[in-house]
């Protein structure tokens, strides 16, 4: 076993919210992938960073739009991880979604959604992080979906309201 592969084991155990980031391209065409490596930066100002792969055909789109949305999914849109994580073309057809204020395409029925305007692009090995200034915040108060040992789903609804 490589070194690469403990690495991708160990990270595999450590439980992690999915989110779809989107943004809009040259042409104010809607585009979205999957992103599970989203993490809270700072709380003054309020700032967030995810990573995108060098190679993915999106980067462009993000790093060039200079604003995101992170829509965090909710435990019952597994659908949407994997739509959104496909070779798809026309994902948002396939999928229920509207424009923010911002003109941003934010996801149905997710559990929250964080609209960002990109502060920082970091280079970082194969891929690029991106971090967000959040401009606006809406939560629907519904349990996340969550990816743990290459699988995705929700932890159960009476656990979450616990809490």
């Amino acid at each position: 076993m490589t070194q690469q592969d403990d690495f991708k084991k160990a990270l595999g155990n450590y439980p992690t919210g999915v989110t779809v980031v989107t943004t809009v391209d040259q042409e104010n065409n809607p585009v979205g992938l999957t992103v599970n490596s989203f993490a809270s930066v700072s709380l003054d100002p309020l700032l967030i960073l995810w990573s995108i792969d060098k190679r993915s055909k999106s980067l462009s789109d993000f790093t060039k739009s200079k604003k995101f949305a992170v829509n965090i999914l909710a435990s019952d849109q597994e659908k949407l991880c994997f739509l959104f994580s496909s070779k798809e073309v026309d994902r948002f057809g396939q999928c229920e979604w509207q424009r923010s204020e911002s003109q941003l395409p934010i996801l149905a029925n997710v559990a929250s959604v964080l609209e960002c305007e990109t502060v920082q692009e970091i280079e970082a090995g194969d891929h690029v992080i991106l971090i967000g200034q959040v401009h606006r915040i809406v939560n629907a108060n519904k349990a996340p979906l969550l990816y743990h040992q290459r699988s995705v789903g929700g932890i159960p609804k009476t656990f979450y309201q616990a809490t």
